[in-house]
C-alpha cells in the first residue's frame, strides 16, 4: 500500500474542513395554520404538508 512522502500542512487540512460545520435549521411558517416548523416537513400541530392533510391529530 502506498504510503504519502509528505504530511499536509495545518492550512491544507484547516482548509479542507471548511464544509464540516454544523448549519442551522430552518424554521418556517406552516401555510395551513400559522405554526412555526421544519422547512419541508409536516407540520406537528395541523398535520399538514403545503395544502394536503397527512396525518389526522387526535386530541386526547
Amino acid at each position: 500500500m502506498p504510503v504519502p512522502r509528505r504530511r499536509h500542512g495545518k492550512g491544507r487540512r484547516d482548509r479542507s474542513r471548511t464544509h464540516k460545520l454544523i448549519k442551522a435549521r430552518v424554521i418556517s411558517k406552516c401555510g395551513h395554520c400559522g405554526a412555526p416548523k421544519l422547512a419541508h416537513r409536516i407540520c406537528p400541530a395541523c398535520g399538514y404538508y403545503g395544502d394536503r392533510p397527512y396525518r389526522t391529530i387526535v386530541n386526547a
